[in-house]
């Protein structure tokens, strides 16, 4: 139980760090465009942000879902990972960490067919907040796939919560427009700052989460790959 908890912890962590990593800061930033648009009526900002949660948790649960279940049924995969997933976790955590630390870089690419489907969402109304999560919780940036695909994932996969996991993730990744919403519905309409104090937040928040991913990376290399330390 206690597992769990640490698990579904570092999952909604994951997905907040993510939330405010610059690329998807920038997809956050245009849903608080979107479901902020109607300031005067805070109840419904507040139903667009949940809305717009709603489609991101949904979609990482039921994407988590389809690949944890597909790795744990397969029994050859399922063995193998039984056997090197901790020699495996280790350079992968240093990879990640040196991701967030920006040492590694990936380049980006957006598709037409989500440009198109982002035009169309915006055109729905608090529907369109729910569609606008799934495409941007789909609209995955080099930190979040590796974040989703090498620490999520993984997490998921040695907990066996193939849809918990990734939902809290998913929640985590739409904290800044959950945070909008709220401040809206409170009756508080002045926000100037707050994404200022978020990318200051991100800046430290990224470079601790790094160096401890390298460092954990480090600690499960010596012990599970060279079994230096026992």
């Amino acid at each position: 139980m206690i597992e769990l908890v640490l698990a579904s912890l570092s999952a909604f962590w994951l997905g907040a760090l993510t939330s405010i990593s610059p690329c998807p800061l920038a997809t956050n930033l245009a849903a608080i465009s979107y479901v902020g648009r109607r300031l005067e009526k805070p109840r419904l900002v507040l139903l667009g942000g949940l809305l717009y949660t709603l489609g991101r948790a949904l979609t990482y649960g039921l994407l988590g879902a389809l690949l944890v279940s597909s790795l744990l049924n397969a029994p050859h995969l399922a063995q193998f990972l039984q056997r090197h997933l901790n020699q495996a976790l280790g350079p992968l955590l240093i990879l990640i960490g040196m991701f967030l630390l920006e040492l590694l870089a990936l380049p980006t690419s957006r598709g037409s067919f989500l440009a198109r489907f982002q035009e169309r969402a915006g055109q729905k109304g608090l529907v369109g907040a729910f569609l606008l999560g799934v495409l941007f919780a789909l609209s995955f940036c080099p930190i979040s796939a590796a974040l989703f695909f090498g620490s999520l994932i993984p997490l998921a996969v040695a907990n066996e919560s193939g849809f918990l996991l990734p939902s809290l993730y998913g929640v985590g990744t739409a904290v800044p427009v959950l945070v909008l919403s709220l401040v809206v519905a409170l009756g508080a309409r002045s926000i100037g700052g707050l994404f200022t104090r978020l990318t200051a937040f991100e800046t430290w928040a990224r470079r601790v989460t790094g160096v401890v991913f390298v460092v954990a990376g480090i600690y499960l290399t010596l012990v599970y790959v060279f079994g230096v330390v026992s």
